[in-house]
């Protein structure tokens, strides 16, 4: 009979098996969960005494379907970052910003004997600050870490990198695949979703509309990194801002992507899934530092429309994210993981009610961007 003690020791043995096929330094000698991530299945290798380890993931090939050109991706915006980072006197680039570990045959991932795909990165030492910044000055490091990655990008040589993730943060692709969930509804969840569905059909227009007119004015394309959580920053010791994560999705996209979805995630006051949605509101402090730190960083490089529309962008991104907890809730949760009944739902409130928040304080929101954009104090 297997046991539990026996299946842990067993899976154990395979990951420390697939961690030896990477060309690290020394041999690995534990490996644990890692982290809380809502795609992959993450893992610290322990290496021996004096060898810091790698971050092991099983790719979700589900999600991302080709591992090549998402890993292709991965290798050339942190080759480039490096280049930038190594001419600049006094920063670290080994810890500045992720290191690829190809296998022992230099590819950048590995296929086991059951067909998965792994990949390995360099651990990082770090403190972690949770979901959400703890002081203002945790809110200022990452937007100017934010920033700082789009600027270092900006230079990348093409050819474009892929799309890993067609039409990512798209509010017409969002909608229509709402629509098309709410319409089957296969598991008969609309009618407990009834005022989050309402929510998000009166704001579709002015979402949709306001975006194609700011693509027709000129909106600039960009390499971004579409995935700005403030989780996604590693900070120093010293709660200095460290290095850019999760580069899955770094690709062809918007500034104002990246900027709503930083805003999203570090400016809200409660927890992404906070069961009381009265929780959720935007933090101004966060706001207004996240700004001034991610505008001084991006000074001249920013176009007056991207400018514009940073204030917007919080609105639509909250939107988006909220509509896609509600599509995931309606078709059965396939794409996030949930904990327990009705978790992407719980989300979806939770996102709504910051949009609301947000929309009840644009005009001051406006105010700090304009007067930070024109190197004015707020």
């Amino acid at each position: 009979m297997t046991t539990p003690n026996s299946k842990n020791a067993a899976d154990k043995h395979r990951l420390t098996g697939i961690a030896a096929g990477f060309a690290n330094s020394g041999a690995p000698v534990d490996v644990q969960i890692y982290g809380a991530g809502h795609i992959h299945e993450t893992f610290r290798v322990q290496g021996e005494k004096g060898n810091p380890g790698c971050i092991l993931q099983r790719i979700n090939r589900r999600i991302f379907p080709d591992v090549p050109r998402l890993m292709e991706n991965i290798v050339r915006v942190t080759e480039h970052m490096r280049q930038r980072l190594a001419a600049v006197t006094g920063s670290e680039p080994d810890r500045e910003v992720l290191t690829v570990i190809p296998t022992r045959s230099g590819k950048s991932h590995l296929i086991d004997d059951e067909g998965e795909c792994w990949r390995c990165f360099r651990f990082i030492e770090h403190r972690e600050l949770g979901a959400r910044p703890g002081t203002p000055g945790q809110a200022r490091e990452a937007g100017r870490l934010y920033g700082r990655f789009l600027n270092m990008l900006a230079d990348l040589p093409a050819p474009p990198l892929h799309e890993t993730i067609p039409r990512f943060h798209d509010v017409e692709r969002r909608l229509a695949d709402f629509q098309l969930a709410l319409a089957a509804d296969p598991l008969r969840r609309r009618a407990a979703a009834a005022a989050e569905v309402a929510f998000s059909s009166e704001r579709a227009e002015e979402m949709q509309g306001t975006m194609a007119e700011a693509r027709t004015s000129g909106l600039p394309w960009r390499v971004t990194h579409n995935d700005t959580k403030f989780n996604n920053i590693l900070f120093d010791a010293r709660g200095r801002g460290l290095c850019v994560i999760d580069l899955d999705t770094v690709m062809p996209g918007h500034v104002l992507y990246d900027f709503g979805d930083a805003i999203r995630s570090a400016a809200n006051s409660a927890r992404e899934d906070d069961p009381d949605p009265q929780r959720s509101r935007i933090d101004m402090a966060v706001f207004r530092n996240f700004c001034a730190g991610y505008l001084g960083e991006l000074e001249g490089r920013l176009t007056p429309l991207e400018t514009v529309h940073l204030v917007f962008a919080a609105r639509l991104m909250t939107f988006v994210i909220g509509l896609r907890f509600l599509t995931d809730y309606l078709d059965g949760d396939h794409y996030f993981k949930v904990r327990r009944p009705g978790h992407n739902l719980q989300r979806a409130r939770a996102q709504f009610a910051l949009l609301a928040d947000m929309e009840r304080r644009s005009a001051e929101m406006e105010t700090i961007v304009s007067r930070l954009a024109a190197g004015k104090p707020v």
